[in-house]
């Protein structure tokens, strides 16, 4: 039976850090052939993650129920994208990959905003990860050249994914917090006051 402290975010910040990580070595350069990250991708950030989502679901925490089963399905979706062009159907473009991550890119947008009122450590996480999509657009329709820049972006993103795993882990493992996550860049507002009923 599953405990009721388990953190479904164990297994999602490290399906997402682990594949994000693997795929920038390749925008990077030091990763040649895209079998890594295939499999990584479809295994690991995609199968886990989504799972994970689910689990985050069942917790109440719409937050990683919606951040985990999305960037779950982002990577089973480009390792199918992927599969396609290795193999010589349904082939993409750069400019069509450019456009397969729009909306992805817009959701990340829109997701960054609650995580600057979660913790610090989740702001990093999706700031880095804003400006790597950001940058791997302009290399799919610009210049290829910001494909590398984006790498390093969001190897700092893939980093502090790993970080926000091992600050679960460590903090179950001894009982206490090893690894701060921060308070939060925007603090959340605070509830209208209940108005008071009338007693005349």
């Amino acid at each position: 039976m599953q405990s009721e402290t388990s953190d479904p975010g164990a297994v999602g910040f490290a399906g997402f850090g682990m594949t994000t990580f693997t795929l920038q070595m390749q925008n990077i350069g030091l990763l040649e052939g895209t079998g890594p990250i295939i499999w990584l991708g479809f295994f690991v950030g995609g199968l886990a993650q989504f799972i994970a989502g689910l689990q985050a679901f069942k917790s109440g925490n719409n937050f990683g129920y919606s951040a985990f089963t999305i960037y779950g399905v982002f990577w089973l979706a480009f390792c199918g994208l992927l599969t396609g062009n290795e193999l010589g159907f349904f082939e993409s473009t750069p400019a069509d990959m450019g456009w397969f991550t729009v909306p992805f890119a817009i959701y990340s947008a829109i997701l960054m905003y609650a995580a600057l009122h979660n913790t610090l450590q989740d702001a990093i996480t999706s700031i880095s990860l804003n400006i790597g999509l950001a940058l791997s657009l302009l290399g799919s329709f610009v210049d290829p050249a910001f494909m590398v820049a984006s790498g390093y972006a969001l190897t700092i993103t893939s980093l502090s994914a790993l970080y926000s795993f091992a600050a679960i882990i460590y903090k179950e493992a001894l009982g206490r917090e090893v690894l701060p996550k921060g308070q939060p860049l925007l603090c959340a507002s605070k509830p209208m006051p209940p108005k008071l009923k009338s007693v005349a």
